[in-house]
């Protein structure tokens, strides 16, 4: 039975927690540890919301890992839900581990990474830095649209992608980066995409898409960062041998 800190500095060191800048409420590592200090069974969820720790609490988990951390709305007092949350955790043994950035760069266990090669696409090289980070991937692909987004839509699981055909009918570079980064646009166009797969984006983002001459598929901010989380569960299980699961808990967003 692998200890919380050994699997934890596991993941530290494989997702460079320490050297990779990120937004201040990801707060990336371990947010919460666990009364026992040992795992024996871990989930995998986009977010830690309280919902989702009722749901990982019910697989018997001891670890949860996510996206987006217990922090990401910044302070708040521990009171309702907040409170709710944090004792169902500590009453149940579940620690709690956060990866967001680091996890969409990962070049092998990133969103990104995944949505390529679920994609059967090949990354030729980062794209869109955050703090110098190159958060994204970019591939060369000489496809028809229309097989770009099927391909998409395949490794979504039949999710729905909203397309904006604003740029040519056969692709030739393409740009990944989940979440919320349809807000980058214009700095996908510099850097010479044709086609932008992300998750979400502001209702401006199609409307500029259209004049700099370039596709945007959109698939969802929820489903194009569970990517990630699965990848690094599985790389848990055959590290360790821990039996894992993904707590799936959609926004629809």
């Amino acid at each position: 039975m692998p200890s919380l800190s050994v699997i934890t500095a596991h993941l530290d060191s494989t997702l460079r927690i320490s050297e990779l800048p990120d937004y201040s409420n990801a707060v990336n590592g371990l947010q919460l540890q666990n009364r026992s200090g040992q795992v024996t069974r871990i989930a995998a969820a986009v977010d830690a919301t309280l919902p989702v720790v009722k749901k990982a609490v019910a697989t018997r988990a001891d670890l949860l890992i996510v996206h987006h951390g217990m922090f990401w709305s910044g302070l708040q007092p521990w009171t309702g839900g907040t409170f709710e949350r944090m004792s169902l955790a500590l009453e149940n043994n579940l620690a709690i581990y956060s990866a967001h950035l680091p996890l969409d760069a990962h070049p092998t266990l990133g969103n990104n990474a995944c949505i390529a090669a679920a994609m059967g696409l090949t990354s030729a090289c980062g794209f869109l830095e955050y703090k110098g980070l190159p958060v994204g991937v970019m591939c060369d692909a000489e496809l028809a649209l229309d097989e770009v987004v099927a391909r998409f839509t395949q490794a979504l699981g039949g999710g729905r992608v909203h397309v904006c055909a604003g740029g040519p009918r056969i692709t030739r570079r393409i740009g990944i980066s989940s979440g919320g980064s349809g807000s980058e646009i214009a700095a996908a166009a510099r850097a010479g995409v044709d086609t932008f797969i992300t998750g979400e984006g502001p209702h401006w983002s199609y409307t500029l898409a259209e004049e700099l001459g370039i596709n945007v598929l959109y698939g969802g901010h929820y489903a194009t960062e569970t990517f990630g989380v699965k990848a690094l569960a599985a790389h848990l299980e055959r590290q360790f041998g821990l039996p894992g699961c993904f707590v799936d808990h959609p926004t629809g967003l």
